[in-house]
């Protein structure tokens, strides 16, 4: 392959994400009227190949030498989008089901995730004015390494029928304490890695 499909292919992968994610949205809007167990299956199934999007474009990009600045910011985009139609969904979810608990435990994870990729994104800006790299460290691969099989173990837990549940709530609830743990360690690092540039965009100009 030319290196201009290895990138083609690695870009879609990064963008596939998107439209998978919104079928499972729409998929699963559907399930909670009807809740077939084969349409169950089928949406399940769209979010875990979303959710494996974003493992095969960073490995292939690694893989066929195509890493780009471009793929460095529409990796993190798509991991947005891919936040923002899912959590307020599993809170609608958690609590169809009068799981109030759960659905408060959702709703305040949604604030804090959405709110730390908020602030990361504006580190990036003011990291780009001085030509810093906005590829994620480790801290926030490790994050999203959580997360996303957080929300496929999240929407089983809540949808997939009762005999098949294989863990139970104290499980989910470790689970989702360990991410968010994780989440507000990558909001320090990040800080962290940025403070310098955010003190140097504080200076006055002199003119």
């Amino acid at each position: 392959m030319t290196p201009v499909t290895k990138l083609k292919i690695v870009t879609f992968l990064t963008f596939v994400r998107f439209p998978l994610v919104i079928l499972f949205f729409i998929g699963a809007i559907i399930h909670s009227k009807f809740n077939s167990p084969a349409l169950f299956f089928a949406v399940f199934a769209t979010l875990v190949i979303s959710t494996l999007t974003d493992w095969f474009d960073g490995y292939y990009a690694r893989k066929f030498k195509v890493v780009t600045r471009f793929g460095a910011h529409a990796d993190p985009l798509m991991d947005k989008l891919f936040y923002l139609t899912t959590l307020p969904l599993l809170i609608y979810i958690a609590a169809k089901n009068a799981h109030q608990t759960h659905a408060l435990i959702l709703l305040i994870m949604t604030v804090l995730f959405l709110s730390r990729d908020q602030w990361v994104t504006f580190l990036r800006s003011i990291g780009s004015m001085y030509n810093v790299s906005g590829s994620a460290n480790w801290s926030g691969k490790l994050r999203t390494g959580l997360n996303f099989p957080l929300v496929c173990a999240i929407y089983y837990y809540e949808e997939a029928p009762a005999h098949l549940r294989f863990f139970n709530m104290a499980a989910l609830y470790t689970f989702e304490a360990v991410a968010l743990l994780v989440n507000m360690i990558t909001l320090y690092i990040y800080t962290r890695l940025y403070w310098p540039y955010i003190l140097k965009s504080l200076q006055l100009n002199k003119s």
